[in-house]
């Protein structure tokens, strides 16, 4: 939900999408593409499977003794920025927007203060990526009422930690869930 929306507020040239090894890859990649394509954005794919580094929900897996929530995954946005920038330099960007919301402060590496060391460090490298987070300070649903989604495109959201279709049981799909109801007065 919050990468839809931020990509429908923010029209970036181009979308990129990681497989990362995550239990729902193949669905998140082809939501994503659906919504370039009807953002009229470039998408690119990467895949890199780093799922023995995995932890928790995404993997399918026990989370390890240090996760702070079940979907846990150690370093997992640092790996993804260090990722896409990697990619961002072959193909001349120089921004990397993440859809990181308030929420998402229960993992260090979905804070403001993270998202301002990464665009610092990103920066000091060779490209001059920077990073920036526009809706950091934002709920998920005030996200989505800035951006203007439509609720047509929101219903690509794929947001189930677990696997390709929503187990409507995991973090990501109650997140889902609530803010549905939030927005529009119920859960579908």
């Amino acid at each position: 939900m919050d990468s839809i929306a931020l990509a429908h507020w923010k029209r970036p040239e181009v979308a990129i999408t990681i497989d990362y090894g995550q239990k729902a890859a193949a669905t998140e990649l082809a939501a994503a593409a659906e919504v370039a394509r009807g953002l009229a954005m470039r998408h690119e794919t990467l895949r890199v499977d780093c799922s023995s580094l995995g932890s928790g929900d995404m993997v399918g897996g026990a989370p390890l003794a240090a996760a702070p929530v079940t979907e846990w995954w150690p370093f997992r946005n640092q790996m993804l920025l260090t990722l896409a920038g990697m990619r961002a330099v072959a193909i001349g960007i120089v921004e990397l927007m993440v859809g990181s919301v308030a929420s998402d402060g229960s993992h260090a590496d979905g804070r403001a203060e993270f998202y301002a060391a990464a665009d610092r460090l990103m920066s000091l490298q060779e490209g001059g990526i920077r990073v920036t987070a526009p809706a950091i300070g934002m709920t998920t649903a005030e996200l989505i009422r800035t951006s203007g989604v439509s609720r047509e495109m929101l219903g690509w959201a794929h947001s189930c930690h677990t696997g390709p279709l929503a187990c409507g049981d995991c973090r990501g799909c109650h997140k889902h869930f609530q803010v549905t109801e939030e927005l529009y007065g119920d859960a579908y």
